[in-house]
């Protein structure tokens, strides 16, 4: 049963909203793992849900897979629509570190992913939102 899987911590593990310029601006979201050591098996769930002019508004689940994200390295999860900024934008990870799992969620709240909060996020090299 779930309950008796331990599920340590999340440390040096974090999801990034950034804003990409190229001919158009974009916005995509990564997996950043700035831990020392590879992270494996690395599975991403996202939705997005929330109220919209008085109504209950939700997107697709997508889910994504990765066999290893890297030490000190980032992966690019997905493309998001700046149309579902106004949702809860949420990403729950799983990933292995040996054999032992490790699980978080992390939400981007509604109007949190806007210019005005954009830090540099250095190992992007690309502005946007980190969540940690």
């Amino acid at each position: 049963m779930k309950k008796d899987i331990p599920f340590p911590s999340v440390e040096g593990v974090y999801i990034a909203v950034a804003q990409e310029i190229n001919d158009a601006v974009s916005w995509n979201v990564y997996i950043i793992n700035s831990n020392e050591f590879p992270i494996d098996n690395v599975f991403v769930r996202s939705r997005g849900y929330g109220i919209k002019d008085g109504f209950p508004q939700e997107t697709s689940v997508l889910r994504h897979v990765f066999p290893v994200v890297e030490a000190n390295n980032f992966t690019k999860i997905e493309l998001i629509d700046p149309s579902v900024f106004h949702l809860n934008n949420e990403y729950w990870i799983s990933y292995f570190i040996g054999k032992q799992i490790y699980d978080k969620k992390f939400i981007f709240v509604p109007e949190t992913i806007i210019e005005q909060n954009l830090v540099a996020i250095p190992q992007l090299g690309l502005k946007g939102i980190l969540h940690r």
